[in-house]
């Protein structure tokens, strides 16, 4: 049978190629989702500062433990903030059997005012030591007054050992004199180094009594396992994880962890997603080959070949195909694997460290899906054919088979039942309920229309009748004849069409509602007119000096954080925002409906009313998360808000948030003037007073995060775009396998005096009603799943959907769709001679 089975799949190219692509390009997709997965999971960073450490102690994820029924589990997520270590253990490491010298490392946002463009950090100088860096010119620092600078610095700013410096770290401009230029080497992602004395770093530190990490150096022949055991211990004991080998980057670049979980969560949610699609496309696309063929397949009954052996060449059919789709598949998603890692490097999704790597696991894994989805599909299909008795064969083969049967109709029906009760469910939920009940309902409802497609064909197919027959005459007639006799052979193309509307519709448009409500909640909510923006960082003097520039109404300091909060057992990262109380309630309007901001202060938050309903949260409540650097707080709730997306889910007070950011620094503040007041150059002179900032006007700041946030959200539109381009293309595969099988249809009906050109206004008019209710379905799925989520977590019924958007998708869809039936019908029916098709494939 398996000869057999080459033979067909060489005389049946038309049939089979569209197989073919419908499996190849459902194995790039899924291995590229794989890949994305498999190397965030592999993906440890690459030590460099750390290099010469032979472990590192330090805190970099947050462990969440959780009773369920009965049972402990746990789960752990990466701290958005770089957790510290008690300065203290430094000294217990260093009393390690076999520890040489433990070194105590202090990250310090910090700016070389002669270099402003490159990125740089202060350190203490001891933590050199745990790093390839060499002294190229000068000494180290001796003094507070003295510094040593990266290469990279001292070529941008023209520095060189006894050269004066300014340099902003902790909000503050320092003077120091250039002691040395130091050179890292070959480092990647690695900002420039500025070295001050390890007695200044600790003051400048905004919480001197923790450190970021602590390094620890193995004594020349000491055995590294059991050094690596005794500093496990120590760290184990405070709290703390220590990092050996390539884990090493991990402790040193803290968004490693955020990159691991960001290509991991993508690629499974994606995955997912993508195994739904692609299982209903490659499962309509095989069964309807199948079906095309059971004209062939019921000869070879009627010759006595036994069910086995039908299933049997039928299964070789598509495994060989499936084996062939690999072959091309596997190379097409590995290369796609690596331009995306490239797009997320250079778009700042993950470090410059990130390679994609792995592929060993993801593509054998990707083949297997759809390999089993297309056999699975393709025995399900073979099962009528081969069932019957061969005397019965040819006659079961020319008659068209039933719409289907009662099983069919309850599933769908329950289906179709299941997505209403869903509306409700999402009308009644908010936050990340809502979204994964609206998700839900979207594949819930696509999944009805699968199952009773047959029946929503025969339908529309009478209710437009009149209309075609009215529009196209007599070709209109027999449109809405073929249309209620191949009822059951256009499930394919309804599903695909209706999915690459509903899907396209719902997540696409979705991230478009998502910017829009940012953007519209940051500028309605911002209240002041002016924002000093510091590019190292604002201490809290620079709110205090802003107030007192006359006309000036109010100021708040502003730092951007995260937090992370319980959510199903595990944790949730959400953003948050640390406000100044005095006078914040005068430079933006969060929209608070319960409660006040003006109680806020150290001890209390104010959430949105998103996180307060997945929460559980009310006012005069406690609130119980962690802090961006794993710091478990209990906090009183004390107003609950709108706008959670302009200004984060959790506001807290600045004083919470001492010694818990990266920085201990604000980010901007926004200062409110009164009107007509010109404060204009009062506050230029601000901006001189604390270099490396600026000052600018609300409006420019709005803009920047709505390009952020256009970044932010080209992942998840790249792979939204890929997913309904492979639904649009299976829809088209779809209706080019049907128009290629309707050769002796035609033939047939010109030979009984049928035109050229009234077959074709048939054609049309068949194509015009499946893309009409198509259409219809798909975007009555994407309205009521897009507004159901929309009013969910934003309160608006009405979602925002851009014009230029539907024309896309709608006009796309229907563009192909009709490109992909009228040109093969075409090419049909000028090159096949009636008399010569009427005889094909008998």
């Amino acid at each position: 049978m398996l000869r057999l089975a080459l033979q067909m799949l060489r005389h049946r190219k038309g049939t089979f190629a569209a197989t073919f692509l419908a499996l190849a390009a459902g194995v790039t997709v899924l291995t590229v989702c794989g890949v994305l997965v498999e190397s965030g999971l592999r993906y440890k960073g690459q030590p460099q500062r750390y290099a010469a450490a032979t472990a590192v102690v330090a805190q970099r994820d947050l462990t969440i433990t959780n009773e369920m029924f009965g049972e402990t589990e746990t789960a752990t997520l990466p701290l958005p903030e770089p957790g510290g270590v008690p300065s203290e253990l430094v000294r217990r490491l260093a009393g390690v059997p076999g520890v040489a010298r433990a070194v105590a490392d202090r990250s310090i946002p910090a700016a070389a005012a002669d270099a402003p463009e490159v990125p740089a950090q202060g350190h203490g100088w001891g933590s050199a030591a745990l790093a390839p860096y060499r002294v190229v010119s000068g000494a180290p620092p001796r003094t507070d007054g003295e510094i040593a600078v990266d290469a990279r610095i001292a070529e941008a700013g023209r520095l060189r050992p006894g050269s004066a410096a300014t340099v902003v770290a902790g909000g503050t401009a320092h003077r120091f004199t250039v002691s040395g230029v130091v050179d890292a080497g070959e480092t990647r992602g690695v900002a420039a180094a500025l070295f001050f004395t390890d007695a200044l770093a600790a003051r400048l530190d905004p919480d001197p009594r923790r450190v970021d990490a602590v390094g620890v150096l193995a004594e020349r022949g000491a055995d590294p396992a059991a050094v690596l055991a005794g500093v496990r211990k120590v760290a184990d004991g405070a709290g703390a994880t220590a990092y050996a080998g390539d884990d090493r980057g991990i402790a040193e670049q803290p968004e490693v962890g955020a990159a691991r979980d960001l290509l991991v969560q993508a690629g499974g949610a994606f995955a997912g997603y993508a195994a739904l699609i692609i299982g209903f496309v490659v499962a309509a696309t095989v069964g309807l080959s199948v079906r095309y063929r059971r004209r062939d397949l019921a000869l070879l009954r009627a010759i006595a070949a036994a069910p086995g052996q039908v299933r049997a060449l039928i299964l070789g059919e598509t495994g060989m195909l499936a084996a062939l789709a690999a072959v091309v598949g596997v190379p097409c998603g590995l290369a796609a694997a690596r331009w995306v890692g490239g797009e997320l490097v250079d778009r700042g999704f993950v470090p410059v460290t990130y390679t994609a790597s792995g592929g060993l696991l993801a593509a054998p894994a990707a083949v297997a899906a759809v390999a089993a989805v297309a056999l699975l599909s393709a025995g399900i299909a073979a099962q009528r054919t081969a069932a019957i008795r061969p005397t019965e064969a040819l006659g079961e083969a020319a008659v068209e088979r039933g719409l289907g049967g009662q099983i069919r109709v309850i599933f769908g029906v329950a289906c179709l039942g299941g997505g209403v009760v869903l509306i409700f469910v999402t009308g009644g939920a908010n936050g990340q309920t809502a979204m994964g009940a609206a998700v839900g309902m979207l594949y819930t409802f696509v999944l009805a229309v699968a199952l009773l497609a047959p029946w929503i064909n025969r339908a529309a197919a009478a209710a437009a009748a009149p209309v075609l027959r009215l529009v196209w005459r007599d070709s209109g007639y027999l449109a809405a004849a073929n249309l209620r006799a191949n009822a059951r052979g256009m499930v394919a193309v309804l599903t695909a069409l209706v999915l690459s509307v509903g899907f396209g519709g719902t997540v696409w448009f979705l991230q478009d509602n998502l910017q829009r409500q940012t953007v519209e909640q940051s500028r309605d909510g911002t209240v002041a007119q002016h924002a000093l923006v510091g590019g190292a960082g604002l201490p809290a003097a620079a709110s205090e000096d802003a107030r007192r520039i006359p006309g000036v109404v109010a100021a708040t300091g502003v730092r951007r954080t995260s937090v992370i909060v319980p959510f199903m057992g595990e944790g949730m990262a959400v953003v948050a925002q640390g406000v100044d109380p005095r006078g914040a309630a005068e430079t933006m309007d969060l929209d608070v409906t319960e409660g006040s901001l003006a109680d806020l202060r150290d001890g209390t938050v104010a959430v949105s009313s998103s996180q307060a309903g997945t929460s559980k949260w009310e006012v005069g409540g406690d609130a119980r998360f962690w802090l961006g650097d794993g710091t478990p707080v209990t906090l009183k709730v004390v107003a609950v808000y709108e706008r959670g997306f302009g200004f984060g889910d959790v506001t807290l007070s600045n004083a919470t948030l001492a010694g818990h950011t990266a920085s201990g620094l604000n980010d901007h503040v926004l200062i409110r003037t009164a009107p007509g007041a010109d404060a204009g150059p009062a506050l230029a002179e601000l901006a001189r007073a604390y270099p490396a900032s600026a000052v600018t006007s609300t409006d420019r700041l709005t803009g920047e995060l709505a390009k952020d946030l256009e970044i932010s959200a080209w992942l998840n539109k790249m792979l939204i775009a890929v997913l309904v381009g492979y639904a649009v293309l299976a829809a088209a595969n779809t209706l080019v396998m049907a128009a290629l099988a309707r050769t002796r249809e035609l033939s047939l009906l010109r030979l009984v005096g049928v035109t050229t050109g009234q077959a074709k206004r048939m054609v049309h008019a068949e194509q015009a009603t499946l893309l009409g209710v198509s259409i219809g379905i798909g975007a009555a799925i994407a309205a009521v799943t897009l507004s159901s989520i929309v009013n969910a977590i934003a309160g608006q019924r009405v979602p925002y959907v851009p014009a230029l958007g539907w024309v896309v998708i709608v006009g796309g869809t229907a563009a192909l769709a009709l490109v992909a039936t009228m040109l093969p019908i075409g090419r049909l029916l000028r090159r096949t001679r009636p008399v010569e098709g009427i005889g094909i494939r008998e």
